[in-house]
C-alpha cells in the first residue's frame, strides 16, 4: 500500500479478533512514531506498550472512550516527555504527530487502530498516571488501542473540496 493510499483509506476500527501482534510488528509501529516531525527535534515522546490482558481491562475502565481496548491485542500510550522538552509548548504536536504515524503504519501493515484521548481529561489522565506509574515529568497522552480488524471497513472518502480556500477566505 502506498501512503496516499494509506492515508485516505485509513478509518478509526474498534473491533478486533484475537491474533496477537509480532514484536517485530509492534516496533515498526514505534519505529514509525519515532520519525514523526518534532518541535526543534525535541523528540519529546515516551511509549508505553501494554499487551496484559488485565492492564488494558484497566484502561476501559478509567478511560470508557477506550472501551474496546479490552478486546484488543495491543494498546499503546503515547505520553508527553517534560523532561526532553526544549519547547515545552510544542511537546503536544509532537504527540500528535507520532500517534498520526502510528495509525498510518497500523493501516499499512493490515492492522486497524482508534486513537482514544486521554490529554487534557484530568480523571483519565490521572487515572492513567497512577494505573502505569508514570514519573511526574511524563504527560499521557492519547492511548492507540491496534489489533487485526475483526471485519473489512468500506472505503471512506473524506476529501470535501467545499472546505478549500485558495489564498483567502
Amino acid at each position: 500500500m502506498d501512503i496516499l493510499e494509506a492515508l485516505s483509506s485509513r478509518k478509526s476500527i474498534r473491533k478486533y479478533t484475537d491474533q496477537p501482534i509480532s514484536k517485530e510488528m509492534i516496533q515498526d509501529l514505534l519505529r514509525a512514531a519515532m520519525s514523526a516531525p518534532s518541535a526543534y527535534n525535541q523528540q519529546s515522546w515516551q511509549f508505553v506498550v501494554i499487551q496484559e490482558k488485565e492492564i488494558l481491562q484497566k484502561m476501559a475502565q478509567i478511560s470508557p472512550k477506550a472501551s474496546m481496548c479490552v478486546k484488543a491485542p495491543l494498546g499503546i500510550l503515547v505520553c508527553g516527555d517534560l523532561g526532553a522538552a526544549e519547547a515545552p509548548s510544542f511537546w503536544m504536536q509532537d504527540c500528535s504527530a507520532a500517534t498520526q504515524n502510528i495509525l498510518i503504519a497500523a493501516h499499512a501493515k493490515g492492522l486497524g487502530s482508534v486513537w482514544t484521548a486521554v490529554y487534557p481529561i484530568e480523571d483519565v489522565m490521572g487515572g492513567v498516571r497512577t494505573l502505569l506509574q508514570l514519573p511526574a515529568s511524563i504527560i499521557p497522552f492519547s492511548f492507540v488501542v491496534l489489533g487485526y480488524p475483526f471485519e473489512k471497513t468500506l472505503k471512506d472518502a473524506h476529501f470535501h473540496k467545499e472546505r478549500i480556500h485558495e489564498n483567502q477566505w
